[in-house]
């Protein structure tokens, strides 16, 4: 069994084709030249960081699906000033279109150091101050991160997943991936 850890950029589709599109997007083919591995999961193309690509099909299950509670860590940067109120309203769960969400662990953060520039850069408005937060969910609703920050009053500006289950990003660089033992 292969099992890579990729920190997918943004504006990369989450997968190894692109059909039906009719301008060429980038792709995890552009990236990933292992044969046989699938995405466990996916990671919107305007979202960023690890992603688990792996042939082996159990994996695949016990990360993606919504019954094995597999924890997500994302840094969220977010339009506006969070505040500890925006973080008790994430962590008690909110209630979305396609109903309530599980409670998430919500924290406020710095603005990561390390982190790489986006290309392209998020935009900036001089007059609306932005923060970031840590959200970490054990379900994966299409877009959930977005809509849950938007619902509490703070639209996501970019979004980086930083670990899964006990997998991190730590020593990845973007647009790279290594081959871990599982």
């Amino acid at each position: 069994m292969t099992t890579l850890l990729f920190n997918k950029p943004f504006g990369v589709l989450p997968q190894f084709t692109d059909k039906g599109s009719p301008t060429t997007r980038p792709t995890l083919s552009d990236y990933v030249d292992v044969p046989q591995v699938y995405p466990a999961g996916r990671l919107d193309r305007d979202s960023e960081g690890l992603m688990v690509l792996t042939s082996d099909g159990a994996l695949q299950a016990r990360i993606s699906h919504p019954k094995f509670k597999q924890p997500k860590t994302y840094l969220v940067q977010v339009e506006g000033t969070p505040t500890e109120s925006h973080m008790a309203h994430l962590r008690a769960g909110v209630t979305l279109k396609d109903g309530p969400t599980l409670p998430a662990k919500a924290r406020l953060i710095d603005a990561p150091e390390w982190l790489w520039p986006r290309n392209p850069p998020i935009r900036v408005r001089k007059t609306v101050p932005d923060g970031w937060i840590e959200l970490t969910l054990t379900e994966g609703r299409n877009r959930q991160v977005r809509r849950m920050t938007a619902h509490v009053g703070l639209p996501t500006l970019r979004l980086v997943r930083v670990s899964i289950g006990e997998w991190t990003l730590d020593g990845l660089e973007n647009g790279s991936w290594r081959r871990i033992e599982v």
